[in-house]
């Protein structure tokens, strides 16, 4: 299914190139000035959207440092935190996604966010988001899901750990709401997560299954995985982004550089650009000099008028102006109509 959907007057689909989005989570650290800076330099590496997350930690969960409020896995980056001490560290202010969102417009940037509640929502809307994602942890949350495809705005979902039955309630939930336009990322709920558990092939299936514009959000380390996802059809590619991995902040160990951001934008655009179509034969404008490196029947000695050709004096050999090698074994049964010098392409006339 070939879809199109428009995000403030940009085309998202497999005819458009990828439409990268930096997300910059908590990777501000605190800071407005350092999230300006991020703005900036995701503009400047070429990134068509940033992306924050927006809550805060009373709305996501309870100021509980005990049991099931902290944080127990010893392979996690957060291990040991609360939960509410993790959310208050990495939420974004509220007073800041306005001057936020501006200085992203200012760069023809989309700005979007997360919203993690109700009231989040509406105040998305009051800054005119122009599309809303909703993460992979929250997709089962049908009333929230409700809430934002309300605002009949474009939505972008990460399925995580979701089931197909999951996914499905989702995308009924979302349009049965309001919500015609809905992209599904394919997404791996670890941090960082492994090539080996991308699993980028869901990516065409849930084209096919949900009838919806696919994409990634990418947690891996690299690029890789995100231009590999573009060959499956992925139009919406999602990456986590900093200004340097080594200052640090909740989600800086898996986010991009700015000089890696501009690979992933340049690199994705390329493999949207290779996929074309299946051809075979059609010699392009480009290609069409290169005929001339075909071998071709060349009379490689001198050969006197009535002379049979021979295996001594008729080769196959570059460049590719005599007659394709497929007719070297009637030539070799026909002779010379004319004497025929040394290095002479051979013609149907020369027999």
């Amino acid at each position: 299914m070939n879809t199109v959907i428009d995000i403030a007057g940009r085309k998202v689909g497999l005819d458009h190139p990828p439409f990268v989005i930096a997300e910059m989570s908590g990777n501000h650290n605190q800071s407005l000035g350092r999230a300006l800076e991020i703005v900036d330099a995701a503009a400047a590496a070429g990134a068509h959207a940033l992306k924050l997350q927006t809550y805060t930690a009373d709305t996501m969960t309870l100021d509980i440092a005990e049991g099931d409020f902290v944080i127990t896995d010893p392979n996690s980056l957060w291990h040991g935190r609360t939960l509410y001490d993790l959310y208050q560290e990495a939420h974004t202010p509220w007073d800041w996604h306005k001057p936020i969102f501006e200085r992203a417009r200012s760069h023809g940037m989309i700005p979007l966010s997360t919203p993690f509640d109700d009231s989040a929502a509406d105040f998305l809307e009051s800054l005119d988001a122009a599309v809303y994602k909703i993460a992979s942890f929250e997709n089962t949350d049908l009333p929230l899901v409700r809430k934002v495809a309300s605002k009949g705005k474009p939505m972008i979902i990460s399925i995580g750990m979701a089931t197909l039955a999951e996914i499905d309630e989702t995308v009924r939930a979302a349009r049965s709401a309001g919500c015609k336009d809905i992209i599904l990322l394919q997404c791996t709920s670890t941090y960082p997560a492994t090539p080996e558990n991308t699993n980028l092939a869901t990516i065409p299936h849930m084209r096919e299954a949900f009838g919806c514009e696919v994409g990634l959000s990418d947690h891996t380390m690299g690029v890789g995985a995100s231009v590999a996802s573009v060959a499956l059809g992925a139009t919406v590619i999602e990456k986590h982004f900093t200004l340097a991995r080594a200052d640090g902040g909740v989600d800086s160990a898996f986010s991009l550089e700015p000089h890696e951001m501009t690979a992933l934008v340049t690199e994705s655009e390329r493999a949207w650009q290779a996929i074309g179509r299946a051809q075979y034969g059609t010699v392009s404008a480009q290609e069409a000099k290169s005929l001339a490196f075909r071998r071709s029947l060349y009379v490689t000695a001198d050969i006197a008028v009535g002379e049979a050709f021979t295996s001594e004096n008729v080769r196959a050999i570059r460049p590719g102006f005599g007659l394709a090698p497929k007719w070297l074994e009637i030539v070799l049964a026909r002779t010379a109509k004319q004497p025929i010098k040394r290095g002479t392409p051979l013609s149907w006339e020369l027999l």
